[in-house]
C-alpha cells in the first residue's frame, strides 16, 4: 500500500531502472547555512586570536603581586621564575580586609611571590623582605638563597619603618600554608616570634581568626575556584589526550569488531560492564569526596601540619556530584534489570547491523576521519578557551586606601601608590566564551553529523543494490558517501547541526535561570503556578529530543536523496509516522543497547582518568589539581563524543536500513524488494508479534 509520499517519491526515486546505486540528479542544497557555518568559523578565529593575544593561563592558577606581575611569570619585572606562590606581607593589612565595616580589600594588601611559604622560627625572629631594589645590590637569586631576609643589612631608618609595618622588611609572625598557590595564614601566633618584635619595639600585630578568614575566602571566591577548575584542564592535558582520546578510540574499535563477530554476546556484556562501571565510578566520587577512606582532596600542596585542616569550595562539588552519581546509578541499573527480557529482540536488529558492516568496506574505519579532525579541533579550542578565561587586562585597582610603604628605589617611605592589582574582565569578554562554548558545540554536532551521513549513504548504497548478491555496491561506498555529501549536502547538515545546538542552548540558558529562581526562591508557590512551571521544562525537553530524532532520520534521508534538510526531514517525519508501530517495536531496545554501549566507554574514560589523576604527579607538587572534577569530566565528555563517532556505524545502520525498508515497502506496495533476507526476517511483522507474545 502507497502512504502519502507516492508522490514525492515517484518526483526523486531513489532507484533506477536497474535497480542501481543513487544516481538522481543531485544540487547543492541548503547552500546559504554553509555561508553562514563558514563565516561563523571565521568569528570562531578571530575570536580565538584575541585570546591567544591577551590571555595569559599562568594568571588561572598564580596570583598577582602588588608590582602587577603574575607570580611565576619569568617575564616580568623582576623575574618571577619559579616563584608561583603568593604571599601577604604584612599581617595587620591581612586583618583590615577581614574586617566587617572596614573598605580595605585584601587586593590591596602589599603581596610578593616566594618559592615557598615561610614559617616562624622557634628561636629568633624571622623576616620576609621585599624585592631587592635600588641599593640593594642582591640578585634575586641571592635574596631566595637568603631565605627572602635581608634586614641585617637594612639602614637605621629602613629597620625602624620595618618595626611600623611599613617595610622593606615584615616579620613572619604567623605560620602560613601553601593553598591552591597562596600562602594561608594559619591564626595560630608564634608566642617566641611576638616576644621578639615585641621586644624590639614592633608595633601591635593583630591576633585573631580573622587573619585566617580572610585569605580564605578570598582563595575560595567563586572566581578564584572557577580559574583553577579552568587551570585544571591546562594541567591534566595528557589526561584528557590518553583517557580521553585515545583509551576511547581503542574501546570503540574493539565494541564494533565484537559486535561483527560476537553480536549475540555483546548486548549482554555491554549491560554487565555499564553497571560495573557506574558503581565504580559512583565510588571514585566518593572516595575523593572523603566518605570513604581518607583520600579526600586536599587544596593544602605540598607537605603541611597534619592538624590543619583547610576545606575549599572544590570538596562541596565532589560531594554534591557524589550525591548526583549515586541517583544516576540506582537508575541505570534499574534501567538495565527493566530491558533484560528484551535484550533478544535488540540483539536480532544489531545482527543485521552486523552483517551490513561486514559487507560495506571501511565502514569501521571510517570514524577515524571525522575522529581525528575532531582530535585537533579540540586541541586548539582548549588551548584558546584556556587563553579567553585569562585575557582580561591587569589594571590597578581604583581604591583611597592610606597604606604606607617603604619604596626601595626613592629610598623613603611612600603613602601615595598602596593600591594592588588585579585582573579586570570586560563585558566583551563573556560574550566571546559564550560563543567559543557554543561554537564548540556546533562544531561537534556538525562533524558527527558529517558522519553520521556519510555511514547513511553508504549503508543506503548497499541496500538499494541488493548488497547481498549485487556487485553494482562500489569498491569503497565510503568514499563515494563522501565525495556526495562534500559536494551536495554540507549547507544541510550545517542547518540540521545549528538546530540542535540552537535549542540545546536555549533550554541550557533556561535551565540556568530556572536554578537562579529557584535559589532566590521564587518559584511559583500556587499548585497551577508549579504545573505550568514543571510542565514548560517538560515540553521543552521533548522538544530537544524529538529535535534531535528529527534531524538523525532526516540526515538519513539527505543521504538517500540528496534533498534539503527540511524536505528530508519531512520524507523521514511521513515515513516513521506511516511505520510507527514496526520502528518502535524494533529500534528502541537496539538504540537502548547503543546508548549503553557509549555510557560503557564513556565511564571507562572516566575511571581511567580518576586512576592518572590519582598518581603523585597530578596529587602535589607544581602539577597538583584543585580538583579532578572538572578533568574526569572532561574525559567522560570526550569519551562520549568518541564512542558517538563509532557507534554511528552500527546505530546509522539499523535506522538506514529499517527507513529504507520503509520506503522500500511504499514503492512496492508494502513489500520490499531489495531488503536482504536477514532484514526482511527482522522486521517482518507476524514473527515481531510471535516474539513479543
Amino acid at each position: 500500500m502507497r502512504g502519502p509520499l507516492g508522490a514525492v517519491l515517484e518526483r526523486y526515486p531513489i532507484t533506477t531502472e536497474d535497480g542501481g546505486i543513487i544516481r538522481h540528479n543531485r544540487k547543492c542544497r541548503d547552500v546559504a547555512f554553509l555561508v553562514i557555518f563558514i563565516a561563523f568559523w571565521v568569528a570562531m578565529i578571530v575570536n580565538s586570536s584575541f585570546g591567544f593575544n591577551q590571555g595569559n593561563p599562568l594568571r588561572l592558577t598564580y596570583g598577582l603581586d602588588y608590582k602587577g606581575n603574575v607570580c611565576g611569570d619569568k617575564h616580568a619585572h623582576p623575574g618571577l621564575h619559579q616563584l608561583e606562590l603568593k604571599y601577604w606581607l604584612n599581617p595587620n593589612q591581612v586583618y583590615q580586609s577581614g574586617v566587617t565595616d572596614s573598605q580595605f580589600k585584601l587586593s590591596n594588601a602589599r603581596s610578593i611571590c616566594l618559592l615557598d611559604c615561610p614559617t616562624p622560627l622557634e628561636d629568633s625572629l624571622s623576616w620576609v623582605c621585599d624585592y631587592p631594589e635600588g641599593d640593594m645590590h642582591l640578585s634575586m637569586d641571592d635574596w631566595i638563597d637568603r631565605n627572602y631576609d635581608y634586614y641585617e643589612i637594612l639602614t637605621s631608618e629602613m629597620k625602624n619603618a620595618s618595626l611600623q609595618l611599613q617595610g622593606p622588611c615584615y616579620p613572619v609572625i604567623f605560620p602560613s600554608v601553601n593553598v591552591y598557590w597562596s600562602c594561608q595564614y594559619i591564626a595560630r601566633a608564634s608566642n617566641a616570634s611576638l616576644r621578639h618584635w615585641k621586644q624590639m619595639g614592633g608595633v601591635d600585630i593583630k591576633e585573631d581568626i580573622i587573619v585566617d578568614k580572610s585569605i580564605h575566602s578570598f582563595i575560595n571566591s567563586r572566581s578564584s575556584v572557577l580559574k583553577r577548575y579552568m587551570a585544571d584542564i591546562g594541567k591534566a592535558w595528557p589526561v584528557l589526550i590518553v583517557c580521553g582520546g585515545l583509551l576511547p578510540l581503542f574501546l570503540s574499535v574493539v565494541w564494533l569488531l565484537m559486535i561483527r563477530y560476537f553480536v549475540a554476546a555483546m548486548p549482554w556484556i555491554t549491560v554487565a560492564f555499564f553497571n560495573i562501571l557506574i558503581i565504580t565510578v559512583t565510588v571514585f566520587y566518593y572516595l575523593k569526596a572523603g566518605w570513604i577512606g581518607n583520600d579526600a582532596i586536599s587544596p593544602i600542596i605540598g607537605d603541611h601540619d597534619p592538624y590543619i585542616h583547610v576545606f575549599g569550595r572544590e570538596l562541596n562539588h565532589l560531594r554534591a556530584a557524589s550525591i548526583l552519581m549515586t541517583f544516576i546509578m540506582v537508575l541505570s541499573i534499574l534501567t538495565s534489570i527493566a530491558i533484560v527480557r528484551r535484550i533478544l529482540m535488540g540483539t536480532s536488529v544489531l545482527k543485521v547491523a552486523a552483517k551490513v558492516i561486514g559487507e560495506v568496506q571501511a565502514l569501521i574505519i571510517f570514524p577515524v576521519i571525522p575522529y581525528s579532525i575532531l582530535a585537533i579541533f579540540y586541541m586548539v579550542w582548549i588551548s584558546a578557551a584556556l587563553h579567553l578565561f585569562s585575557s582580561g587586562q591587569v589594571v590597578q585597582n581604583n581604591c583611597n586606601t592610606n597604606c604606607c610603604a617603604y619604596d626601595l628605589l626613592s629610598e623613603k617611605v611612600n603613602c601615595d601608590h598602596c593600591c594592588g592589582y588585579s585582573v579586570r574582565y570586560t563585558p566583551h569578554i563573556a560574550v566571546s566564551i559564550f560563543f567559543h562554548l557554543f561554537g564548540c558545540y556546533w562544531a561537534t554536532k556538525f562533524f558527527i553529523a558529517c558522519s553520521s551521513t556519510v555511514i547513511a549513504g553508504s549503508v543506503a548504497s548497499y541496500y538499494w543494490t541488493r548488497g547481498e548478491t549485487s556487485s553494482e555496491v562500489p569498491v569503497l561506498p565510503v568514499f563515494d558517501s563522501m565525495k556526495r555529501l562534500i559536494r551536495y549536502s554540507l549547507g544541510s547538515v550545517a542547518l540540521g547541526s545549528l538546530i540542535v545546538s540552537f535549542v540545546e542552548s536555549i533550554r541550557f540558558i533556561l535551565e540556568s535561570f530556572r536554578r537562579k529562581l529557584k535559589v532566590a526562591e521564587t518559584t511559583p508557590d500556587s499548585w497551577f503556578g508549579k504545573m505550568v512551571y514543571h510542565t514548560s521544562q517538560g515540553c521543552l525537553r521533548c522538544v530537544e529530543w524529538t529535535i534531535k530524532s528529527v534531524n538523525r532520520n532526516a540526515y538519513i534521508m539527505i543521504a538517500i536523496t540528496g534533498k534539503s534538510f527540511c524536505r528530508s526531514s519531512a520524507i523521514a517525519t511521513e515515513l516513521i509516522m506511516n511505520n510507527i508501530l514496526r520502528l518502535v517495536r524494533v529500534n528502541v531496545i537496539g538504540d537502548v543497547i547503543l546508548f549503553l554501549g557509549k555510557l560503557f566507554v564513556s565511564l571507562s574514560s572516566a575511571v581511567f582518568g580518576f586512576l592518572v589523576l590519582d598518581t603523585h604527579k597530578y596529587s602535589s607538587g607544581h602539577n597538583k589539581l584543585s580538583s579532578p572534577l572538572l578533568p574526569v569530566l572532561v574525559c567522560w565528555t570526550l569519551g562520549y563524543v568518541v564512542a558517538t563517532l563509532f557507534f554511528a556505524v552500527v546505530e546509522m545502520s539499523i535506522d538506514t536500513l529499517i527507513l529504507s525498508f520503509c520506503q522500500d515497502s511504499e514503492e512496492h506496495e508494502g513489500t520490499a524488494q531489495f531488503a536482504p533476507l536477514l532484514l526482511m526476517e527482522t522486521l517482518n511483522e507476524q514473527n515481531d508479534m510471535q516474539r513479543l507474545t
